[in-house]
């Protein structure tokens, strides 16, 4: 079944069933490797990307439920070969270490700072919370969404 949607800015149509999960639409048939495949059960946040705006996790969202919102990834925050301010962010933050969970934490952080959810180091944690980090970077997680909530 073909379905047609708009990621990271440009219009995709994938011949799929309407019931596969997004997270492998994106990762085999688009080749956006950047989003992550963690748990499989929506949580650990590694999948984390946006429909509409919002963070929903890929890995139990399926194609068919996407309609004609759209969808970004971490590959689609980069604008004109800059990177997104919270990417930046997690490199001055050293907010990584072994990298794996960094996109969908991106992902999620974008949508915290744009929801208004930073002020305070405990309020980002809460939001955040659904994102998993098995190397224990949250303390630089979180000072790089504030960072970059202050530089916005």
């Amino acid at each position: 079944m073909a379905t047609t949607f708009t990621l990271n800015g440009k219009s995709q149509t994938v011949d799929v069933s309407s019931d596969m999960p997004l997270l492998w639409v994106l990762r085999d048939t688009l080749n956006m490797t950047g989003t992550k495949f963690g748990c499989g059960m929506a949580l650990c946040g590694a999948c984390t990307v946006h429909l509409a705006g919002k963070p929903v996790r890929s890995c139990l969202l399926s194609v068919g439920a996407i309609g004609a919102r759209a969808i970004t990834t971490i590959e689609g925050l980069a604008q004109g070969g800059r990177l997104h301010p919270l990417q930046q962010a997690f490199i001055d933050e050293d907010a990584f270490q072994c990298g794996y969970c960094t996109s969908g934490q991106i992902m999620s952080g974008v949508a915290c700072i744009a929801e208004r959810h930073v002020g305070s180091p405990a309020e980002i944690r809460e939001w955040m919370s659904g994102n998993i980090c098995r190397c224990g970077a949250y303390t630089n997680i979180v000072n790089a969404v504030a960072s970059a909530a202050r530089a916005r």
